[in-house]
């Protein structure tokens, strides 16, 4: 191919707190979902070290989390499809949020961008607020620029890194 234009770029991200009968561990669960992911027309091109975090919410299990980067001509709502259709193979039961989940798949950033469209938001709204998306994230990618303000993943992951001022007026009722 000569001088072709790069395939459109996503950032994946994979979570999983539950076994599965086949593949085992949270963890193996990642790395079925990696391959899983790996199609005709999505080519993997990194992956993270897989970390362990604490769950938000209810949970009490500690989930293994990981990010893919895929090349991919889907367009987002393409690819959104195809994870829902992945997670689905998992044995993923939608309903309760922050239940206890086999696999969770999420579009994090997109090369393209800003999308957002009724079922679909990137770059993921909750990206900020996540060590454990942005540990990850700042593995492989950690000079990708948020789309909306324009700083890198490795500058998200500090920010959250930085302790937080204490509000002393907060504390004398």
């Amino acid at each position: 191919m000569s001088n072709a234009m790069p395939l459109p770029l996503y950032a994946i991200g994979l979570g999983s707190n539950r076994r599965h009968a086949r593949f085992g561990d949270p963890r193996a669960v990642l790395l079925a979902a990696l391959a899983a992911l790996e199609s005709d027309d999505i080519e993997a091109v990194d992956a993270s070290p897989i970390i362990a975090s604490d769950p938000i919410g209810p949970s009490r299990r500690r989930y293994a989390n990981a990010v893919a980067l895929v090349a991919s001509t889907l367009s987002p709502p393409e690819m959104l499809e195809r994870l829902h259709a992945i997670e689905a193979t998992f044995g993923r039961r939608t309903g309760k949020r922050w239940s206890a989940r086999t696999l969770d798949l999420d579009i994090l950033l997109w090369s393209g961008g800003i999308w957002s469209d009724n079922m679909l938001t990137i770059p993921h709204p909750a990206i900020e607020q996540r060590a454990f998306v942005l540990g990850p994230l700042r593995a492989i990618v950690p000079e990708w620029q948020h789309p909306l303000h324009g700083r890198s993943v490795r500058q998200l992951a500090a920010r959250l890194a930085r302790p937080k001022p204490v509000d002393r007026g907060a504390a004398a009722h």
